[in-house]
């Protein structure tokens, strides 16, 4: 509510207030450079992003003074526009790592089952699983392999950055249904999707899409929206 952000002392987001109720899905669109992303890192709580004004808060708990860890734990995620590699690390052990430290428990059959259900829908084949985390990895199956932690730590609150960035036709559809299964499986979940573009939205059933220019939000209303930038672009929504 009311957020303003700054990075090395230059304001990039002014006064953005966004509210997400359960199970909604929101689409922030906007052109480049406009601050969506930098909204996503400050909620998420980067370190160089600098929260100067404003709240963020989730289920009525204040988490702007949480690091990153204790957001994720209390039920924040963040799927990357540009997913990093970690060489030595391989898939499945960070998917292990993630969930037992989210559910406070030792992997068992039920994270197996889990793993196995979200291949099947993302059709990710599961060798990929014991490859090094996205080391030489596609930008489709890096898109996949967010999409596959999303289903597997089951956060209260989805915030997807471009995810459907560089993807074809095919990947597309598979992070499309995997969004719609978490959904299906989680309806309280609320999903706020970050793009450029209408394609991704005409696989989704959106509740409310927002305009961003210049850090501010200057526009909101429903799926037609998406509809019209898509059409006509960004310039009456400066």
């Amino acid at each position: 509510n009311q957020l303003s952000v700054s990075v090395e002392e230059r304001p990039i987001l002014q006064e953005v207030s966004l509210s997400v109720a359960a199970g909604q899905v929101h689409a922030l669109m906007g052109p480049n450079g406009s601050g969506k992303s930098s909204l996503a890192y400050a909620v998420m709580g980067h370190p160089r992003y600098i929260i100067t004004g404003g709240t963020i808060s989730l289920d009525g708990h204040d988490l702007t003074q949480l690091p990153t860890d204790k957001r994720a734990r209390s039920g924040l995620f963040l799927a990357l526009q540009q997913p990093p590699e970690i060489p030595g690390v391989r898939v499945r052990t960070f998917l292990r790592e993630a969930w037992s430290a989210l559910r406070g428990q030792e992997c068992d059959d039920d994270f197996e089952q889990e793993l196995c259900d979200a291949c099947k829908v993302l059709a990710l084949p599961e060798h990929l699983l014991q490859r090094q985390f996205n080391d030489g990895f596609s930008g489709g199956e890096k898109k996949r392999i967010e999409m596959l932690q999303l289903l597997m730590l089951r956060p209260r609150v989805a915030i997807l950055d471009e995810i459907d960035s560089g993807l074809d036709v095919d990947a597309l559809k598979a992070v499309a249904r995997g969004i719609a299964h978490a959904r299906e499986r989680d309806p309280q979940m609320s999903v706020v999707v970050i793009t450029h573009y209408q394609r991704i939205l005409q696989h989704l059933s959106v509740d409310a899409v927002h305009v961003m220019h210049n850090g501010q939000l200057t526009v909101s209303g429903d799926a037609q929206l998406a509809r019209t930038i898509d059409a006509q672009g960004y310039d009456g929504y400066r």
